[in-house]
């Protein structure tokens, strides 16, 4: 018996691996201060395939992203699309925190002193 049902569900194929994903994977590597060849050997691939990865010539398959990211001390997580904001407050955040270790707890939605504040927010000299 054959079924001529469609499915709901249209594949959906990346072009390559988003470039914010390829900028992060090279500054995890650079960061450890480990070569294309040392990232490879430690993730048992050739180096010339994480070159491919970094320059987009070549979409890893999901297994071996996996590998790619967990080697470099990093994990994949399913967000619900909902949250993806409030996560990337979160990264965002404690990236600042890394860059200024020594200031302390803030709050999640405090302005850094570098960023622009919004007309009428501050403070009137006297």
């Amino acid at each position: 018996m054959k079924r001529d049902i469609k499915s709901p569900i249209k594949a959906v194929r990346l072009g390559g691996l988003p470039e914010e994903i390829r900028r992060e994977l090279k500054e995890a590597r650079l960061k450890r201060g480990w070569s294309q060849a040392e990232l490879g050997r430690r993730a048992s691939l050739p180096q010339m395939h994480i070159s491919g990865i970094e320059s987009g010539k070549i979409v890893p398959r999901f297994d071996t992203l996996l590998d790619l990211v967990r080697v470099l001390d990093f994990d994949l997580l399913m967000v619900s699309r909902a949250l993806v904001p409030v996560v990337q407050a979160l990264v965002r955040d404690q990236r600042n925190q890394d860059q200024h270790r020594d200031d302390g707890e803030r709050s999640l939605y405090a302005v850094d002193d570098d960023e622009p504040k919004a007309k009428g927010q501050g403070h009137d000299e006297v």
